[in-house]
């Protein structure tokens, strides 16, 4: 019978066709039509209502094993900033975090914005080693913890940090996390304390774990690539001049989209030759 042979199929059949499903979106550069979502839109609304000038700290709390996820939403979010001429205050919890850190301002800020000038439109200071402790001094003041940049630049002769003393001076803070300490301590010891807005972007297994946060002491929750991608897809609808940049997070939607929609098709498939092999069975 046609549907007992079918349960009886090799999987590695199954595997074949799910490794196509990524490879041929991967091959034609497929990007999936992306609706954002409320709890994505939060953070992109917010960054466009602060005036020019706006201080927003962006905090590298991740490793390279999540940089395929992490990273897309980092980037398209920096390009946002600015692009809206706002200031950004880089930093890391992650000793990760520094390189990543690094890399991301050569690559998106040097690389794409190079009128921005470090110390007056940004600042890298790196990492710091304390966890939550570093968000718990820095969020009266700032200074305690960070004198210079990753260059040696002083911190309180920086143009950039001229209005800045501690978190409430900051008018958003995203955390970029992979884990602990990431988003769930920005929340705690500054968003909570500083009464700053605080927003992030994480793992899509991450996610869950942070959506209880939401709307009250989250703004914003970036959760996996597809976060990255609804993010991508309102800055380039925003700022067509962004088009032709790589959009390395509705790219991965591609096959990831046609991958889930193979498995699903193999799923329903399989639980319909199972009953209708057993009922005929029970006919027999």
């Amino acid at each position: 019978m046609f549907w007992e042979r079918l349960l009886r199929l090799d999987r590695r059949w199954i595997f074949l066709f799910v490794a196509v499903s990524v490879l041929l979106p991967l091959l034609f550069n497929l990007e999936c039509h992306q609706v954002p979502t409320p709890i994505v839109r939060g953070i992109f609304d917010k960054l466009e209502s602060l005036p020019p000038g706006s201080h927003v700290l962006l905090s590298f709390d991740y490793g390279p094993s999540t940089v395929p996820e992490i990273s897309p939403m980092a980037h398209a979010v920096i390009r946002h900033c600015l692009e809206r001429d706002l200031k950004v205050v880089f930093m890391a919890l992650w000793a990760t975090g520094q390189n990543l850190l690094t890399s991301t301002v050569d690559s998106v800020v040097k690389l794409e914005f190079p009128h921005k000038v470090n110390g007056t439109d940004y600042a890298n200071f790196g990492y710091k080693a304390g966890n939550q402790g570093v968000i718990n001094v820095i969020a009266t003041d700032f200074y305690k913890m960070f004198t210079t940049d990753i260059s040696g630049m002083p911190a309180r002769t920086m143009p950039l940090m001229e209005d800045v003393e501690n978190m409430s001076d900051m008018s958003l803070i995203i955390s970029f996390g992979g884990g602990f300490p990431g988003i769930k301590e920005w929340v705690q010891f500054a968003g909570d304390v500083a009464h700053v807005p605080v927003a992030g972007g994480c793992t899509a297994v991450s996610a869950p774990l942070l959506y209880p946060y939401y709307p009250q002491q989250l703004i914003g929750l970036m959760g996996g690539i597809k976060g990255a991608a609804e993010y991508e897809a309102m800055l380039t609808h925003t700022y067509p001049k962004f088009d032709p940049l790589p959009k390395r997070g509705m790219l991965a939607m591609g096959p990831q989209t046609v991958a889930h929609l193979v498995i699903m098709f193999f799923i329903v498939v399989g639980n319909l030759a199972y009953f209708l092999s057993r009922s005929h069975k029970a006919k027999a």
